[in-house]
């Protein structure tokens, strides 16, 4: 297990930082759902750009809730402590949907470019089918993150369980390591 230290040279005032984690995670997670919502249900709403901001909306609600909800049990509660495996999902889920987040606005550029560039094409080119195929696209670049998670797992680790951060990361972890310095280059 690690122990996650929060916010580093501040943990004093942990307490206080609570508050607007909290209030930011609330108001994350409302808008969010309520955006989800909207989109969903509003037939007008039904257009490639709406698409692409309820994928955006989606990451982010998978972001948000793999991380604040155990900043704020260490702000709050003072649990410092994660299991291994619980480290591995929370990283894995970090950095699964950074890149997702990042396909998503790729994506937007490439509507934004399309209106721009061809105005009177663009209902034409960027119809339902193929942006249901880019979409899906999206999640491919979980393999990307895939051996990472597993080469963090298959590290030995020696040099203490202290995480200065208040989620795990994976340069964190892997400086934790006490493998072969070849072993720990190619988890980097």
């Amino acid at each position: 297990s690690f122990i996650l230290n929060g916010v580093p040279g501040l943990e004093d005032k942990h307490l206080w930082i609570y508050f607007p984690f909290c209030t930011m995670y609330i108001v994350a997670m409302v808008g969010n759902c309520g955006l989800l919502y909207l989109i969903c249900y509003e037939d007008s709403l039904h257009r490639p750009m709406y698409y692409f901001l309820a994928m955006l909306s989606l990451t982010d609600l998978v972001m948000c809730s793999s991380t604040i909800p155990k900043a704020l049990c260490i702000f709050w509660f003072h649990l410092k402590e994660i299991g291994f495996d619980e480290c591995l999902v929370q990283m894995f889920f970090i950095h699964t949907f950074t890149e997702m987040e990042s396909g998503v606005f790729m994506l937007m550029a490439l509507d934004h470019y399309v209106a721009i560039c061809y105005p009177l094409h663009n209902s034409t080119i960027l119809t339902n089918p193929v942006i249901a195929k880019v979409g899906l696209a999206i999640p491919q670049r979980v393999l990307l993150v895939i051996p990472f998670t597993f080469l963090i797992k298959c590290l030995p680790y020696c040099r203490g369980n202290t995480i200065h951060h208040a989620y795990c990361d994976h340069m964190s972890v892997a400086k934790l390591s006490c493998g072969h310095q070849e072993e720990r280059r190619a988890s980097v």
